[in-house]
């Protein structure tokens, strides 16, 4: 726990200087280049050549960080007890808020633009599956199987132009296909992995708004969640397609962003003169986060008939991750400005199943038996391999 929130507070002071940086970097680009110069056709990146080496650098260390904290952003709470979720997602979208907040006033306080709320309400909405997923399959293959689908989602809807945003195009569209079905095919593979996830003894099993006179007479049900009583191959099901469904949201939720930004340039748009740099809309989807998690925890509250399970060690890690979760998030963004989403969504999606994999198979042994282990690095292996092709189609 506490090298958690130490390797939290280095990239949390790294991501606030490199927002500053970022940022400046940006405004100078957009001052010093001359509106006629016709760009190259890399497809990485929207500035002339001589930014060009600094704009990649920038964009694949953005990706670096992203996909170790996206991979490791739940660590802190594996073995911490968070009941049912609720409370834990509501902590964990306070600290992303706190986090977006903070680049907001870095970042001079950019235009809100309500729609880009929207992506916050679809990831939410995604994010309610987590603690149900961990505690069903586990860490590891959880996320292997919600960043396939999330890879898949976040690559058809740019490439095909689905809900109304731009088609983006590749310079090798056979590639991209075969990395998308190689995505595909890792995704279905995953269901076949088998996963021990033993429910972690906590000196804390009381949530804190259960009254113990309740209890004394007997009148209270178990402390179990509803996850808690399912048989092994229930988790297995339950598990694996609430991750899927989890993958989809979370491949949708950058789709409001880019819609503004590509009817920035029309002027027959409301968005005519939105900014192009990514990180500006961090506040705007952040802020739907939090108001959607906001009013699902209050729905939950009125469904347990106002005595939620509040768990209190769940509290810290919560903000924890949130903040790990928050810090990857923005990190994405400035990816999306500097090598475009058809790159930075093969990357930074299949990537964080590695790290995670590292955790959860080596760390919390979730997965055993040799059978699993062969599945898993089969699986592994074809998705990276689909995130190559699909993001060296655009080259």
């Amino acid at each position: 726990m506490l090298l958690s929130n130490i390797l939290t507070t280095v990239f949390a002071i790294t991501t606030v200087f490199g927002l500053v940086y970022c940022h400046d970097f940006e405004e100078n680009i957009n001052q010093d280049v001359e509106p006629k110069t016709p760009s190259h056709g890399f497809g990485l990146t929207k500035s002339r050549n001589s930014t060009n080496s600094t704009e990649l650098t920038y964009g694949f260390v953005s990706c670096i960080i992203s996909v170790v904290l996206y991979g490791s952003n739940f660590v802190p709470l594996k073995k911490i007890d968070t009941g049912d979720g609720m409370f834990f997602q509501w902590v964990l979208c306070a600290a992303i808020w706190t986090v977006s907040l903070v680049a907001n006033i870095i970042l001079n306080s950019p235009k809100f633009w309500p729609l880009a709320m929207l992506g916050g309400v679809i990831w939410a909405t995604g994010n309610i599956t987590v603690v149900p997923i961990l505690k069903t399959i586990g860490l590891g293959l959880g996320l292997l199987i919600w960043a396939s689908f999330n890879l898949l989602m976040g690559w058809a809807s740019s490439r095909f132009g689905w809900f109304g945003i731009d088609p983006e195009e590749v310079a090798q569209p056979v590639l991209n296909y075969i990395g998308a079905g190689l995505c595909l095919l890792s995704a279905i593979i995953f269901f076949f992995v088998k996963s021990d996830v033993q429910r972690s003894p906590s000196a804390e099993e009381t949530p804190l708004l259960i009254d113990s006179r309740i209890n004394s007479e007997g009148l209270a049900s178990s402390d179990d969640s509803w996850i808690d009583t399912l048989n092994p191959r229930s988790k297995r099901i339950i598990g694996s397609v609430l991750a899927a469904c989890a993958g989809l949201l979370y491949g949708s939720n950058f789709v409001p962003v880019i819609y503004i930004k590509n009817h920035a340039a029309r002027n027959d748009s409301r968005f005519a003169g939105a900014s192009q740099f990514d990180l500006d809309y961090v506040f705007s989807q952040f802020s739907g986060i939090f108001l959607t998690s906001t009013v699902y925890f209050l729905i939950y509250c009125a469904v347990m008939k106002n005595r939620p399970k509040v768990y209190s060690k769940a509290i810290l890690p919560g903000f924890v991750s949130g903040v790990m979760w928050a810090i990857a998030t923005c990190c994405w963004f400035v990816a999306n400005t500097y090598l475009s989403a058809v790159v930075s969504f093969p990357i930074i999606t299949a990537g964080p199943g590695l790290i995670a994999a590292i955790w959860g198979f080596l760390v919390f042994r979730e997965v055993k038996g040799l059978r699993n282990y062969i599945i898993l690095v089969l699986a592994f292996c074809i998705v990276v391999a689909g995130a190559i092709l699909t993001a060296f189609s655009k080259v």
